[in-house]
């Protein structure tokens, strides 16, 4: 079958594509509803701003092993290791359900269990890239990423409307069911995906011990790659950069922003959430008609200038109305940041290290640990607007300090980075 690499549904001829992207919409959908009920739950229950940024900040615990899923899913393949996490997702899904309709649970429970999700969750977003990558000719890459994307766009609007509904309307257990159920029906459409490169990989696994490389070699080398290349170095710092001071506002912390700046409650977090989520969407649908002839690090720093200054201008907006209208402008920029910056990433990095280099990009997140926790304090003694100000300066300089830095290989047209 022909594909016309111009359309923008040109992705979904590729069958594993067909299967991924059902698959990875159903774990978006759970990701967001879970994060939206556990977080307003911490929130209700314990009335600390500095308790909701340790449940935000356990979300990410595992970025630190990250690149040994990266390192895992290159040898037995992007698809097996993607169906035992998600596997896993379920497992403590159907637990919390179990303790929530024994009217047995707790913020210590919700914890505990975020804690385990927080070790596995990071590096989801890097393995369905890479897997991805695996499948699609390189010339309809940006553009499948950016229809990968909707998926969690779309999932952030739905999972947070849904997510508030069902609690409203339901009750916290029900609403589990449904979580539960997305983390199944997952794992089932990710066994029909990537067969493929699994099986590529499956038979490297196979092989004799004695022939094989440690793990931690495998981690040196993926580590050694990247240091050595410099567009994916930058791209690191820039990523780390991002998670440390733009996601914490636009995330972890939108729960505070609705109940203590907006006065609103689980509804209009959920229509802040999906206002991100909606622009975001707006803006991964353009790069999957677009992203063939988009410079991919040039859109990208673009893209991240505009993010921190939508970020500004949003810190210091009083209307709710208003501030759903500033953060779809903020979702826009920073769909229209990550999709490159991750199609660039898989794109000019090694076919045999892709899974090592997403995993080290996914070790980036890290950033919002110190991010999320240090905000609570300086929240708490300053406020809100004053701390994502403070944020959103820093995080812009050292931007621009890293683009000077690399420059040659980060905005010249005919730098590597920029191939269309």
């Amino acid at each position: 079958m022909s594909v016309n690499t111009h359309s923008a549904l040109a992705p979904f001829q590729i069958r594993a594509f067909r299967y991924q992207w059902p698959a990875d919409l159903a774990t978006s959908w759970a990701f967001e509803m879970e994060s939206l009920i556990l977080g307003w739950y911490v929130l209700v229950e314990t009335r600390s701003i500095l308790l909701l940024t340790v449940f935000a900040s356990l979300q990410f615990i595992g970025t630190l092993i990250a690149p040994m899923f990266g390192v895992a899913g290159d040898r037995i393949g992007h698809r097996n290791l993607l169906c035992a996490m998600r596997g896993f997702y379920a497992v403590l899904a159907t637990t919390l359900m179990t303790f929530t309709f024994m009217g047995a649970l707790t913020p210590v429970h919700v914890f505990v269990i975020t804690a385990l999700m927080g070790l596995v969750r990071p590096s989801d977003i890097g393995m369905r890239a890479a897997l991805v990558a695996d499948t699609m000719p390189s010339p309809q890459l940006i553009g499948a990423m950016g229809i990968q994307r909707t998926t969690q766009d779309s999932a952030r609007i739905a999972g947070a409307l849904t997510g508030a509904g069902l609690v409203a309307t339901l009750g916290m257990a029900p609403a589990y069911v449904v979580v539960a159920g997305l983390y199944t029906t997952s794992v089932l459409l990710t066994l029909k995906a990537g067969s493929t490169r699994a099986k590529r990989d499956a038979s490297i696994a196979a092989a004799p011990t004695s022939v094989l490389p440690s793990p931690w070699h495998d981690l040196r080398q993926g580590l050694a790659y990247v240091w050595s290349t410099p567009h994916l170095f930058a791209a690191m710092c820039l990523a780390f950069l991002l998670n440390m001071t733009v996601f914490p506002l636009s995330n972890g912390l939108l729960p505070y922003v609705a109940k203590e700046i907006y006065q609103t409650d689980q509804t209009g977090l959920g229509y802040m959430v999906a206002g991100v989520a909606f622009g975001a969407l707006l803006g991964s649908i353009s790069l999957s008609r677009h992203g063939s002839v988009i410079h991919p690090a040039r859109m990208m720093i673009i893209a991240c200038v505009a993010w921190y200054s939508l970020l500004l201008v949003f810190a210091h907006v009083e209307v709710h109305a208003m501030g759903i209208f500033v953060l779809m402008l903020v979702g826009c920029a920073q769909s229209v940041s990550q999709v490159p910056m991750a199609a660039m990433l898989l794109r000019t990095s090694d076919e045999q290290l892709r899974g090592r280099v997403m995993g080290i990009r996914m070790l980036a997140i890290y950033g919002n640990l110190p991010g999320l926790l240090l905000s609570g304090p300086l929240i708490s003694r300053f406020g809100y607007p004053a701390t994502a100000t403070v944020y959103c300066v820093f995080g812009l300089t050292f931007m621009l300090l890293i683009v000077a830095r690399w420059r040659t290989h980060l905005w010249r047209r005919e730098a590597l980075a920029n191939a269309s």
